[in-house]
């Protein structure tokens, strides 16, 4: 037994389902190749189990994966699927001859009813190992049970239906607590409800299925051998426990809706088909005598619960009269009926037998078939085996069921991941709406399929569909990838011609006015798509063409704007003489380029509006790149024009900043043709520093020149420095100008002399006025009367030069006395200085033995030796080599020249002969000994090394060598 549920394949018992018309290889039209490697794996798929009963098999139910069956007439027989291994067997404890007459297992698989012969009705608990008898529903032999699916727990059934062979519908519950010896019941309670009635009186309930809808409505489905009732109603609010007594109450006076079948097998089996656990059924299939009622369930529908009937018969040699069917069972598209030696499945779309699955004799004939709803496995058993039916995969061939009954929605949707298949409905679905002239959807279609591009098209130009066609080619063009530009370029084209010669053929009929509105509207969209943007930009170039040559200036402008193409807009603005709009369009959209390019044709046409532009612009726009325009615009010399020209120049020049050379030569070249009386001040504005001007000192003044601006000229040799060239023009303007063009050059007095003779000359000989030359003789210091006395003729007495010339007088006598006292100061000082000398000679400092010499601390008096007057004393050569890093180059050059020099020198000589041989050597031209010591006195004792000046530039200089500082450091450690 450990090995109950180990299946093994049968080769004798094992049979499978392949739905016919599946083709190994196929290759559509659509240009798929749908190849099967693999065999594909049967939908169907029956298998043994390898259990050997002890006993023939009465009866088996499973549910929730919990299978029960009974043996013989007093053994039960439990498993669960997940303990495969672990069966439990119990006995029913029976001493009669009744035997089970049907077993009923709730959806949770935990509560067991079994039903005897003899009327009695057993209940057994998953959790539980007594068997325990109903004692309220004993007497009635129980033909259905329609369990609670939305009460039901493993504790407790909740409120459900029993069906009995009397036609008596009960209302009954069950709980799973055992209590002791005087505990409670397991059926709380066992009322009658309802009797269902045929013809001849009250008929078996041959099947119970009670279901809950939305807002609190109630479904129970009840089946006799002829009859199909359904029972709708509303459960009062808070009323849960109550069950279904108020649904049934409503049917007291009245009989519940019903669909009647006048053949009969005896008896008759309802299944329902649900997708999920514990959610509402979908279908129902009504196993009776005229063949299978299958059909949908809408719960919420108020009158009746089925939908979409239909009745299909019988397969062949099945029936009452032939092969009773047994059991039905309902999956997702097929139900399956079990016959005594074999097993039919119906497809429930085409009513055609997909499956007849024959059982081989030595098991013994089929007893009974059920499913399990939480794993979809069908079981099947004889008296002797039990079978078990896997079902996968059974929706995958479907799509083309519903494609033969052209419902392509429902054929896409069960092929949606299969794009071959996926395909072949798309290119069927479009050849249909083709037939059906529903042309745009079947565009619509044909864009999504794989089919031959020109096949297609010319498909719909030959039934003179341009609009299908547009449709098609605008699906087309959204689907292709970024890499097949050709295409997109093609497609785009053909788009835009064929809304072109739509255009043209409806503009000019009245009546279709609304429909060229329309089709206008379409083709901008099409231009304007998001979708088709990057495709329309790359072909802009092309459908600019073939909008020009249509002649559609409106479109043309409109795909310009679209395409950010506004250098197009521009020129068709100012070709139609529409400058406004034209500026408009730069304004808005504020491109440099643009300006440059169209600034000499606006200029000429609106220059207010056009300079307003540029000023709102500001340092967006080069203004260099904006003179040509203004050149060509200012060159017919109207003062309007020059003045707009220099209204921006100067926008550019004070408010901007601009230093470019070239602005502020053509500012120049303005003011000095339109605006004199401005130029001046823009000279004086720009400063007198020939460095910080901005504009060419050469141009400025051969412009002004050229124009006869002398003023102007005067300012421009006064920043070039030609003073003596400014003061010639000056003298030829005004002379308070030329006086103050004298005055400039400060630094150079004899140049400064030189251009103030230059005006006296000029306003004695030119002026002839004696006045005004004394007046400018009094201006200028530099001059005197006697510079200017040769400037005037001979006839003039020298009663007007009476005053200055005894001012002359005056101020040379002023001059020799301060000469002469400048002289007296001298003098003195000089006495003094002797003075100083000759007690500087008579001081002296004393040295003491133990003194020391201040750089090498060793006593002074053992080496010749300095002696400062700050008291610092050094060794000679002490003091030598503290001096000389400190002196410049040229200095310790000097030293070791006076070094070699004394080192080469004789000694000095005591007798007589030999101070004349130094006296002769020294009237020879060379330096005796001592001169060359006091050379070098001078240079390394002029002042003490620690208090003079040598320490001072010696401030910055490390204490340490920074060569040694190494051996310094380690000299430390």
């Amino acid at each position: 037994m450990a090995s109950i549920l180990d299946e093994y394949e049968d080769s004798l018992s094992r049979s499978a389902f392949l739905q016919p018309g599946c083709p190994s290889v196929s290759i559509p039209h659509s240009g798929y190749v749908n190849a099967q490697l693999e065999k594909e794996v049967p939908i169907f798929t029956r298998q043994r189990i390898d259990f050997t009963p002890s006993e023939r098999i009465t009866s088996l139910v499973i549910s929730c994966n919990q299978l029960c069956m009974s043996l013989g007439k007093d053994t039960l027989l439990r498993i669960d699927l997940g303990k495969a291994s672990e069966p439990n067997h119990m006995e029913l404890g029976r001493k009669d001859d009744a035997k089970v007459h049907k077993m009923f297992l709730d959806p949770t698989g935990s509560h067991l009813l079994i039903a005897l012969s003899s009327t009695e009705v057993l209940y057994v608990n998953r959790n539980g190992q007594k068997v325990r008898p109903l004692a309220r529903w004993k007497g009635q032999l129980v033909e259905s049970v329609g369990w609670n699916k939305a009460l039901g727990t493993e504790s407790s059934t909740g409120p459900i239906l029993v069906g009995t062979a009397q036609g008596q519908i009960f209302e009954a519950e069950l709980s799973a607590s055992e209590g002791g010896l005087f505990g409670p019941a397991p059926d709380l309670y066992f009322r009658p409800l309802y009797v269902l009635n045929e013809e001849g009186g009250p008929a078996p309930v041959c099947s119970l299925e009670a279901e809950r809808g939305p807002e609190g409505r109630g479904f129970v489905i009840a089946t006799t051998r002829q009859r199909l009732f359904q029972f709708i109603g509303r459960a009062a609010e808070g009323a849960e426990a109550q069950g279904f007594s108020g649904l049934f109450a409503a049917y007291t006076d009245h009989p519940p809706p019903f669909r009647e079948f006048p053949s009969s097998l005896g008896y008759s089996e309802l299944a329902f088909y649900t997708p999920k656990l514990r959610s509402a059924p979908r279908a129902f299939a009504w196993m009776m005598g005229d063949g299978v009622l299958y059909g949908s369930l809408d719960c919420g529908r108020p009158d009746s619960l089925l939908s979409e009937e239909r009745v299909w018969e019988y397969p062949e040699g099945v029936g009452p009269g032939a092969s009773p069917p047994l059991a039905i069972v309902l999956t997702q598209f097929h139900f399956l009926l079990l016959l005594a030696d074999r097993v039919e499945a119906v497809c429930t779309l085409t009513g055609q037998v997909v499956l007849r699955d024959h059982f081989l004799e030595k098991f013994g004939p089929l007893k009974h078939m059920v499913k399990d709803s939480s794993t979809g496995h069908l079981w099947a058993h004889t008296e002797r085996a039990v079978f078990r039916y896997q079902v996968q995969r059974e929706a995958r061939d479907v799509w083309r069921t519903y494609l033969d009954m052209n419902r392509f929605d429902l054929a896409k949707e069960y092929c949606r991941e299969r794009p071959d298949c996926l395909d072949t409905v798309l290119a069927r679905e479009a050849d249909f709406c083709f037939r059906q002239h529903r042309y745009l959807e079947s565009a619509r279609c044909y864009a999504l399929t794989q089919s031959y591009f020109e096949e297609i098209a010319l498909k719909f130009l030959e039934a003179h569909q341009e609009e299908a066609l547009a449709e098609f080619l605008q699906r087309k063009l959204a689907s292709l990838k970024p890499a097949e530009r050709t295409q997109a370029t093609l497609l785009t084209a053909w788009l835009t011609e064929l809304y072109l010669s739509r255009l043209g053929a409806l503009q000019g009929d009245p009546e279709a006015l609304n429909l060229y509105r329309e089709t206008r509207e379409r083709f901008r969209a099409f231009l304007s798509s998001p979708r088709h943007k990057e495709w329309l930009f790359a072909s802009r170039a092309s459908i600019h063409e073939l909008l020009a040559s249509h002649g559609d200036t409106e479109h043309m402008v409109y795909f310009a704007v679209i395409m950010q193409d506004y250098e197009r807009v521009v020129a068709y603005h100012c070709q139609h003489e529409a400058y406004e709009e034209a500026l408009a369009v730069l304004a808005r959209h504020r491109d440099p380029q643009l300006f440059y390019k169209f600034s000499p044709i606006l200029i000429r046409h609106i220059p207010r509006q056009l300079v307003d532009a540029w000023i709102e612009l500001g340092s967006r726009l080069d203004a260099r790149q904006l003179i040509p325009a203004l050149v060509n615009y200012s060159q017919g010399g109207e003062a309007q024009q020059v003045s707009q020209a220099i209204r921006y120049m100067e926008f550019c020049v004070n408010v901007l900043g601009e230093t470019e050379q070239a602005i502020h030569n053509y500012l120049l070249s303005l003011y000095a043709r339109g605006q004199p009386a401005s130029l001046l001040a823009y000279l004086e504005q720009a400063g007198a520093s020939p460095h910080r001007v901005h504009y060419d000192l050469k141009y400025a003044l051969r412009l002004c020149a050229e124009h006869g601006h002398h003023h102007a000229c005067v300012h421009v040799y006064k920043v070039l420095e030609l003073y003596e060239e400014a003061v010639d023009l000056a003298l030829q303007v005004d002379v308070d100008l030329a006086k103050q063009c004298a005055d400039l050059p400060e630094e150079d007095e004899e140049l400064r002399k030189k251009l103030w003779l230059k005006i006296a000359r000029h306003v004695v000989q030119e002026e002839e006025d004696v006045q005004t030359a004394m007046a400018c003789l009094a201006s200028c210091p530099l001059l005197k009367i006697e510079d200017v006395l040769p400037f005037f003729p001979d006839f003039v007495t020298i009663d007007h030069f009476k005053e200055a010339i005894c001012s002359s007088l005056k101020a040379y006598n002023n001059h020799i006395q301060e000469l002469q006292r400048e002289m007296e100061e001298a003098t003195a000082s000089a006495q003094r200085i002797r003075r100083d000398l000759q007690e500087l000679r008579g001081r002296y400092g004393t040295v003491e033995p133990q003194d020391k010499c201040a750089t090498c601390d060793f006593p002074l008096l053992n080496r010749p030796f300095y002696l400062f007057l700050c008291g610092h004393m050094f060794h000679a050569d002490c003091l030598l080599q503290a001096v000389r890093p400190g002196l410049p180059a040229y200095k310790q050059a000097r030293l070791e020249e006076l070094q070699r020099k004394l080192g080469a020198a004789p000694p000095p000589a005591k007798g007589s002969a030999r101070a004349k041989e130094a006296e002769g050597g020294a009237a020879t031209g060379g330096p005796s000994r001592e001169q060359l010591k006091a050379d070098l006195d001078e240079l390394v004792a002029a002042e003490c090394v620690y208090c003079g000046e040598l320490m001072i530039r010696s401030i910055d200089r490390p204490f340490i060598d920074p060569q040694r500082y190494e051996e310094e450091h380690l000299s430390w450690l």
